[in-house]
């Protein structure tokens, strides 16, 4: 007898509805999983096998083949157990048929037969409602991600007896409501505060900019001067998410498999600091299977590279698509995924491998072949991308023995916050959300400069041999400033100056 049923993957960060197709025939006893199932959903045939027997149950002896459509897309997701479980029920008459169409049904299934959590139900669901589903069947720890998505009913059974008596009309389920989960003390609480750094007026300044425009940094300086300091506390200042950011970010992490049990809706903006050892598929995303890197974990967020030279140059060299592009596309032989990756760039670094040159106090013990092959690393094309170029000095003792307590993150956020409500008002029509993401004929719609701002870009542009790339995000950033300077409408010759200063800041040599 044949049966029908539907199960989910995911593909990217994507939803994909696998059609269960169940044939329980007389013959040879056998049970074949076809469609190109992986070594996960192969091994679903024990697990449902027994689940079925442990749950009181009775599978016949019959021969049993199983078709995943559409067949030529791989199937991942241990998420296939159950429907292949109500698949292999309904061909041998143990429910109805007709019943099981009505639903999907996304779990994987324990040996004594209960319903686990799988990876992936945010984007699963959102596929789902998309493509006409009304009704979804998950494991309890899954209900709240999957509540996510209006129009959906979720249904959760403790276990495939309890899904098969209810598939029968035997017992009653009602629809899940979302559990309130315990929320952590506020997020400014919890983080380090920008009010623990004295000091660094200069880079607190820039790193303001960036989260209010969205901006990359490469921040420049001797040992102690507080650069990892200053980058950890960045996200004490960006704005909270957006429900359509918070949607994406949690589509994510869910696919990763970094959302925690029973949580929902991610509130908090993403902070990535990768060590410097990470591969090529750690940062970029890969795999044979290609999954989420750490510049797509960090999407919305802040991927911070602490002492970036020594990362590998192949590894560097791979972050400039996604940083123009704002996604990253990884290709295999199983597929050609894109992932997104609008990311704030955090890049600290010392100015040379002792890490003294420069500094008045301290001497330099680095030959200017050491200098050379250590900066090496960075290329003019990665440096182009990375709007903010900043030197951090030393701190002086004045600064630290202050006891006056610098301005905290929640004054800063504030005006973070307001220049990012103007953006987001000024860019809503274009489906974007900061400066930084505009494209260079949006510049010339959106930014208008003042004659005097004109010449002294000019004027700058033509002396220091600018490329056409720097030239747009000097103007992205003046924008930004002037966003931050009450939403001024013309970008001033003031907000170009300090735009050019911000990127000029340092004098690399990467040759």
């Amino acid at each position: 007898m044949y049966a029908g049923t539907f199960g989910a993957t995911t593909q990217g960060i994507d939803g994909l509805i696998i059609k269960v197709e169940v044939d329980s025939a007389n013959g040879m006893p056998s049970f074949d999983i076809v469609g190109l199932p992986s070594t996960s959903v192969r091994e679903s045939k024990e697990r449902v096998r027994t689940a079925i027997k442990n749950s009181g149950l009775r599978m016949k002896s019959e021969k049993i083949t199983i078709n995943l459509a559409p067949a030529e897309v791989k199937k991942e997701s241990v998420g296939l157990d159950l429907p292949i479980a109500v698949g292999i029920l309904a061909a041998q008459g143990k429910i109805s048929a007709e019943k099981c169409r009505e639903f999907l049904f996304v779990s994987e299934l324990s040996l004594e037969g209960k319903l686990c959590r799988v990876n992936g139900i945010l984007p699963v669901a959102i596929t789902a409602r998309d493509e006409g589903f009304k009704k979804i069947i998950v494991a309890k720890e899954n209900v709240n991600e999957a509540l996510l998505v209006e129009g959906l009913e979720v249904y959760a059974p403790n276990n495939l007896l309890e899904l098969v008596d209810f598939l029968n009309d035997e017992i009653k389920l009602d629809a899940e409501k979302s559990t309130p989960i315990e929320q952590p003390e506020s997020f400014i609480e919890m983080v380090d505060d920008f009010a623990d750094v004295q000091g660094q007026f200069m880079a607190k300044r820039a790193l303001e900019i960036a989260a209010a425009g969205g901006h990359n940094v490469l921040m420049v300086g001797v040992p102690g001067s507080g650069k990892t300091m200053l980058a950890k506390r960045m996200s004490s200042i960006l704005p909270e998410l957006t429900r359509e950011e918070a949607l994406e970010v949690t589509k994510i992490y869910s696919v990763a498999g970094r959302l925690g049990r029973n949580e929902g809706l991610m509130t908090t903006r993403p902070f990535q600091n990768p060590n410097h050892d990470a591969s090529m598929a750690a940062i970029i995303g890969g795999g044979v299977n290609p999954k989420p890197g750490q510049v797509t974990l960090a999407h919305h967020g802040v991927l911070f590279l602490d002492e970036l030279p020594e990362f590998r140059r192949s590894v560097i060299e791979a972050l400039r698509e996604p940083l123009e592009e704002r996604q990253i596309t990884v290709s295999r032989v199983s597929a050609t995924l894109t992932f997104p990756s609008s990311v704030i760039l955090i890049c600290a670094m010392n100015p040379c491998p002792c890490g003294w040159r420069g500094d008045k106090d301290r001497s330099c013990q680095c030959s200017d072949l050491d200098i050379r092959r250590y900066m090496r690393k960075l290329s003019g094309p990665l440096l182009d991308r990375i709007d903010i170029h900043i030197r951090v000095p030393r701190v002086k003792y004045e600064d630290l023995s202050s006891k006056r307590r610098a301005e905290p993150s929640s004054e800063i956020r504030k005006r973070v916050s307001a220049a990012r409500q103007i953006q987001q008002e000024r860019l809503k029509k274009y489906h974007m959300f900061c400066n930084a993401q505009m494209s260079h004929a949006m510049l010339q719609q959106i930014c208008t400069m003042s004659e005097s701002a004109e010449k002294l870009l000019k004027n700058v542009f033509e002396t220091k041999k600018l490329s056409a790339r720097s030239y747009d995000r000097i103007i992205k950033v003046g924008r930004t400033i002037a966003d931050l300077d009450g939403g001024a409408e013309l970008i001033s010759d003031k907000h170009i100056a300090e735009a050019i200063k911000l990127r000029n800041d340092l004098d690399l040599d990467v040759r």
